[in-house]
């Protein structure tokens, strides 16, 4: 398999790519550090990948996302699988007094995704055939008081994808949104940990699974189905009160 990993060294991103290299795939790396890429490279090796290709990239630079696409398709020859990883977890109070902090918060975490969404689509447009795979998160299911400002990015990435996958169909295209829960890793080390949180690399095998079975949306661990289900059912007049 020909696939391209954008915030490549993401924990989630990482323990995917492993899962990919055991499978000897080709795999094209994005992100931006370059001493963490070199190590995912030499590592993906080690685990059998075909051939790996990495490139250094600020993601917030969304000039230069055409110029990555192309990269990859040069070392590639075409795209089977693209997943886009990349996001930061933004300081919510911090967010709620500080539009500035919210315009960078939903930059990095809504429309630079969309900006590659949209370079990706049209060249798996242009070849009929490819899956493009993004993390978005249970946070977009419904605005909650904690993390409001987050989640909204990652609705409107939801949101966009749902459209999107309606109008890749005709060319044989599949759009995954993929919906983590609570997921120990490096963005959420401030956090104490519970029972409902899951590890990086159980994330990525419910991800490899949920892609090469074509799913529509991957909630992952799959509890975070239900449990989501549960927290959108609660009505309005009584959700607004809630702190969860």
């Amino acid at each position: 398999m020909k696939i391209i990993i954008i915030g490549a060294t993401s924990a989630i991103a990482r323990s995917t790519a492993r899962l990919y290299a055991e499978q000897n795939s080709q795999i094209f790396l994005v992100g931006r550090d370059e001493r963490r890429l070199r190590e995912l490279k030499a590592d993906l090796e080690l685990r059998g990948a075909n051939s790996i290709e990495n490139l250094t990239l600020d993601i917030t630079n969304i000039n230069e996302h055409t110029n990555v696409i192309n990269k990859s398709i040069q070392f590639l020859g075409h795209i089977d699988i693209a997943i886009i990883c990349h996001g930061s977890l933004p300081d919510q109070q911090k967010c709620e007094s500080n539009f500035k902090e919210i315009e960078k918060a939903i930059n990095i975490n809504g429309l630079t995704t969309i900006s590659f969404c949209t370079e990706i689509s049209k060249q798996l447009e242009l070849q009929k055939t490819g899956t493009l795979a993004v993390i978005t998160s249970v946070a977009g299911d419904r605005g909650r008081q904690p993390n409001f400002i987050y989640g909204a990015a990652k609705s409107m990435v939801s949101t966009y994808l749902q459209g999107l996958r309606g109008k890749l169909l005709p060319f044989d295209v599949h759009v995954i949104d993929i919906k983590p829960g609570l997921v120990d890793s490096p963005m959420t080390a401030k956090f104490e940990k519970g029972a409902l949180w899951s590890t990086p690399e159980l994330v990525a095998i419910d991800i490899v699974s949920g892609i090469k079975k074509k799913r529509h949306t991957i909630y992952t661990p799959s509890y975070w189905r239900f449990i989501m289900a549960a927290v959108c059912s609660i009505p309005e007049v009584i959700f607004k009160k809630m702190k969860i």
